[in-house]
């Protein structure tokens, strides 16, 4: 991301959607912090939230004392979930919730089977297990992992059965992204329904992970919310879920999975609730508070009217520069512009590119969207990014609390940044990197 100039200038504080640098650029964020920022920068209510715990002197560590704010997350998560999704557990990271759900699923079989299906486009975290567990263009390099992991294609359901009836028994979890905001794909109700029943037929732990689209970022409080009466064994979150401030995560498992699991003394220290920053009394009061603002300011419905809005004007831009975009995908404030195209000679250029980068089959691509990018930032302090699965597409992800002028000007500046045409802009690009050499 520091190649297109991000990082260069000092940011000295930042605002709701905006960040402030120290030369006194004021640059508009439309990266959502990657999911961390659906409230924006510095929430007030949350940065209250923080400052009450402080200033009270409230207790942060002792496990041996009961914890109101342990308690008090896990009312809410309890109060706003469906179904029997009641019980749940605090780590710190998204990766730490994945490989906690992961380790509840296999506990809850006892060990007894040995296969654990995911997705061929999953990204699930980057430790060694949610690693292994996660599939695309950043698993170039195979580190060891946990074992018996086996890829089903995405929202493809006769790959799931395929699956399961080649490891008959022996599947103890599903790992499925119902949005997969690296890719700007979703599942279907089908789909999503289908493997439901499938797990429930099979005795296999559905494990939905929203670690970036839960609390309302696609416009549903979760996104297998919006499907009635879907109910996963356990879900992830984390990123929106700690208001901006806060690393902390969650997996969130029903009753009866979580019961056969770890639910007696001999196995109930296996759980995350023994690691030494689990439920952080502070972390925790910020989630509380966090999601009491994601209620009542209905961050889905904010979602919702700036998908409209931003859906409305990016397949606008694609009906008017068909040379530039080849497709325009996403749902509520998530939104993904795959760049096409660019300058013929990039062909060339891209069989001698230095560093290996001649072997990246999407290394063309990468570089045209840089490039927008890099004029999208340079020249209209707008903030975006690219993500590294998938197609790269270049994501339109505001913080939820954007207003329809701010909408309408990111819009705006893509027009004319993509007015300019993709060989200029390549051209520019290119030759403010290789300056930076000499």
């Amino acid at each position: 991301m520091t190649s297109f100039g991000f990082g260069r200038e000092l940011a000295e504080r930042a605002e709701g959607a905006y960040i402030y640098e120290r030369g006194g650029r004021k640059v508009l964020d439309f990266t959502g912090g990657v999911g961390v920022l659906s409230h924006g920068h510095n929430h007030p209510r949350v940065l209250a939230a923080r400052r009450r715990f402080a200033e009270q002197q409230r207790m942060e560590v002792h496990k041996t004392y009961f914890s109101p704010y342990v308690a008090a997350l896990g009312h809410n998560l309890a109060a706003v979930l469906p179904g029997d999704l009641n019980l749940s557990f605090f780590p710190n990271s998204g990766a730490e919730a994945v490989e906690g759900a992961v380790k509840l699923a296999y506990k809850y079989h006892g060990g007894k089977r040995n296969t654990i299906l995911r997705a061929d486009i999953s990204f699930h975290g980057k430790l060694l297990g949610s690693g292994g567990l996660t599939a695309g263009a950043q698993s170039h390099f195979a580190f060891p992992t946990i074992p018996g992991i086996a890829s089903f294609a995405y929202g493809d359901l006769d790959s799931v059965r395929r699956l399961v009836a080649a490891h008959a028994g022996d599947v103890y979890a599903l790992l499925i992204e119902p949005f997969s905001a690296s890719t700007i794909r979703w599942c279907s109700e089908e789909f999503l329904r289908g493997v439901r029943e499938i797990c429930t037929e099979h005795d296999i732990v559905l494990v939905f992970d929203e670690i970036y689209s839960g609390w309302g970022k696609t416009g549903s409080l979760f996104y297998f919310m919006r499907y009635e009466g879907l109910i996963p064994d356990v879900v992830t979150t984390s990123k929106t879920f700690g208001g901006g401030k806060s690393s902390i995560s969650a997996y969130v498992a029903r009753e009866k999975v979580f019961r056969k699991a770890y639910d007696n003394l001999n196995d109930a220290l296996m759980t995350s609730t023994s690691t030494t920053y689990y439920g952080f009394g502070e972390e925790c009061a910020t989630a509380v508070e966090a999601i009491a603002v994601v209620m009542e300011e209905d961050f889905p419905a904010r979602a919702r009217a700036i998908g409209e809005q931003l859906g409305t004007g990016l397949r606008a831009l694609r009906a008017k520069y068909p040379e530039a975009i080849g497709d325009v995908q996403g749902d509520g404030a998530m939104w993904g512009v795959f760049i096409d195209g660019g300058p013929k000679v990039l062909d060339l250029v891209t069989k001698f590119a230095p560093g290996g980068l001649a072997k990246d089959p999407r290394f063309k691509a990468k570089l045209v969207t840089s490039s927008v990018i890099n004029a999208l930032y340079r020249d209209h302090a707008l903030y975006t990014y690219y993500t590294l699965n998938g197609l790269n597409p270049l994501i339109f992800g505001p913080p939820l609390i954007v207003g329809r002028d701010e909408v309408q000007y990111a819009l705006d500046a893509l027009d004319a940044v993509l007015a300019q045409g993709l060989t200029k802009l390549v051209t520019r690009f290119v030759a403010e990197k290789v300056s930076t050499l000499w």
